[in-house]
């Protein structure tokens, strides 16, 4: 999909999407395996990597 690294990591990386209303979130990894990150639309704290395509 994508050819530098660079691109990759701005476009795939600390992303993920709320499972619920399908907004994207930028946080670390960590905040959300610890539950302490939550979704700024609908404060659900149910997050998924965003996928690649």
């Amino acid at each position: 999909m994508v050819k530098f690294e660079e691109a990759n990591a701005r476009l795939m990386k600390n992303i993920f999407v709320c499972r619920r209303c399908k907004s994207k979130v930028r946080t670390p990894s960590l905040k959300v395996s610890l539950g302490k990150s939550k979704c700024r639309k609908c404060s659900s704290q149910k997050l998924r990597p965003k996928r690649k395509k």
